[in-house]
């Protein structure tokens, strides 16, 4: 599995209108073989921050970064973003997806 993490910090007067902007993006990538899964989260401490959480197949992500809805997206976003987006990408993590958290369970 590639594990990918990534944040996007938009343009204050843009960031309102972000989670519309990647809708097909996301919804093109989640329909895409091989994504175990693609969350967008918005920071609780910058309102114009969203974190994106990512995982594939190993070997699924070359096919996402060349498909046509990223291309299209890479397009638009400089337009969008305010800074350079931050990324962390770890290859070969084991499991195909979200486990169980240990330590905490509800009462």
């Amino acid at each position: 599995m590639i594990f990918i993490v990534v944040k996007f910090t938009v343009r204050p007067e843009r960031s309102e209108e972000w989670l519309t902007l990647v809708g097909d993006f996301t919804r093109s990538t989640r329909a895409e073989e091989g994504n175990i899964f693609f969350e967008w989260s918005r920071s609780v401490d910058d309102p114009n921050q969203f974190v994106l959480v990512e995982a594939f197949q190993n070997g699924a992500a070359e096919a996402h970064v060349t498909s046509e809805h990223f291309t299209t997206a890479i397009g638009w976003m400089p337009d969008v973003v305010a800074t350079t987006p931050d990324v962390v990408s770890v290859q070969g993590v084991g499991g195909d997806g979200w486990g169980k958290m240990g330590e905490v369970s509800p009462r």
